[in-house]
């Protein structure tokens, strides 16, 4: 299973790094194969040295205004020319989608796959991991959309919420149908 992550660059402190790598090495074990932004830096680093050193396969796609930062010795890595053909390309690589802690890059990232799902474009199961209650607050705020009626589909059908790492990888195995 390709399994594309979208996460911060940055570097964190324990309560965000601990719970990444620890879904990294479930990711690498499962013998997937992790499809992310492709920089050596910060939470990104984290998440595919973990796969790596679980045995896992590594998918990047850079960008070309930060390919100075791209992993080397990654097992495929493409250099998209801009923020939109990156986007593009990460989600035709992936089987399912994994939200972690990040910016505002993430959450344009997040974003996007939430709008194909919800025009069903896409039927990829994508999880939020809500590492340390991260996106506490931004779940309460779609479970408003939903209520207020702003989304056509249940919250449920474009997203699963999970605390634990362990939790999302069950799920996007169950989905797609990977035991």
């Amino acid at each position: 299973m390709n399994i594309c992550v979208f996460l911060s660059a940055a570097d964190l402190d324990d309560r965000y790094t601990r719970p990444a790598r620890d879904f990294a090495r479930l990711l690498g074990k499962g013998g997937h194969t992790l499809v992310w932004g492709g920089s050596d830096t910060g939470l990104m680093k984290v998440v595919a040295d973990g796969v790596h050193d679980a045995g896992g396969r590594l998918s990047g796609v850079s960008v070309d205004f930060l390919s100075a930062k791209a992993r080397p010795g990654t097992d495929d890595m493409v250099i998209a020319r801009d923020l939109a053909e990156r986007k593009r390309l990460l989600l035709e690589k992936a089987d399912a989608v994994v939200i972690m802690v990040g910016g505002t890059g993430t959450l344009d990232e997040a974003t996007e796959i939430l709008e194909l799902k919800k025009h069903g474009r896409t039927d990829k199961p994508v999880v939020l991991l809500n590492t340390a209650g991260f996106y506490d607050g931004l779940h309460t705020q779609f479970r408003r959309m939903e209520e207020e009626g702003f989304l056509p589909r249940p919250l449920a059908e474009l997203m699963r919420f999970a605390d634990e790492p362990a939790d999302a990888m069950a799920y996007l195995e169950e989905s797609l149908g990977h035991r």
